[in-house]
Parts: structure tokens; sequence; C-alpha cells
């Protein structure tokens, strides 16, 4: 399965933003799908992922109550709809699929979009 990421932009704090997470080739429906972010210098951090059938989701702590991941498997496509944006957020998010269990690590993950830009200024 190929994945493309987009949707990012720059925002002030508050903010809100949708990114998408569009897949092409196999059925996106056979995947679990990660979100994760990178800031230079540091690890890629595991920010929200969903299960094949949308039943399991888990977050980071920080992101709880503000983003939101969801998936609509017809249109092949997940979504991460972040709202009450903060700078911390800033960063290149990274959408994933693994045709295993839900992980929270990205060594899990076998597939990988391009990053999209998601800045945050305060």
């Amino acid at each position: 399965v190929q994945l493309q990421a987009f949707g990012g932009g720059s925002v002030q704090a508050g903010g809100s933003l949708r990114l998408s997470c569009a897949a092409s080739g196999r059925t996106l429906s056979s995947y679990t799908v990660g979100w994760f972010r990178q800031v230079p210098g540091k690890e890629r951090e595991f920010v929200a992922a969903i299960t094949q059938s949308g039943l399991t989701i888990s977050y980071e702590d920080s992101v709880k109550g503000r983003f939101t991941i969801s998936r609509d498997n017809i249109k092949r496509t997940v979504y991460l709809q972040m709202n009450s944006l903060k700078p911390e957020d800033t960063g290149v998010y990274y959408c994933a699929a693994d045709s295993t269990v839900i992980s929270r690590i990205s060594s899990s993950y076998d597939h990988w979009g391009q990053g999209t830009q998601v800045t945050v200024s305060s």
C-alpha cells in the first residue's frame, strides 16, 4: 500500500487543521494506521492510531481531547482532526500502515507516507 499525507500548514495557537492520509494500491481496510510526528533532532513520536475496523483507537497523552483520528475505508483515507493546536504540536506529521495489531511504536509499521509540515505559532 502507498500512503500520501497532506493537509499540513501554518496556524496560530488555538487553531485547527485536518490531516488526511490517502492510500493507493491495496485496500486500506486491511491496515491499522498510525500518525507520528517528528521535529529536527528528536525521535519520531507517536500521535494516534486506529485499527482496521476503527473500533480501537489510541492517542498520545498530550493530544487526548484535542485530536481525533478517524477513517473512511471506502475513500481509503484516514484523518487526523487537530483542534486547540499548541506550538509544541509543531513538526512533520507522517502516516503509517501496518497489517497487524495497533501499535505506538514506529518500527512496527511497514508502510510510510511522506510527511506534511504542521507549524503552530504562539
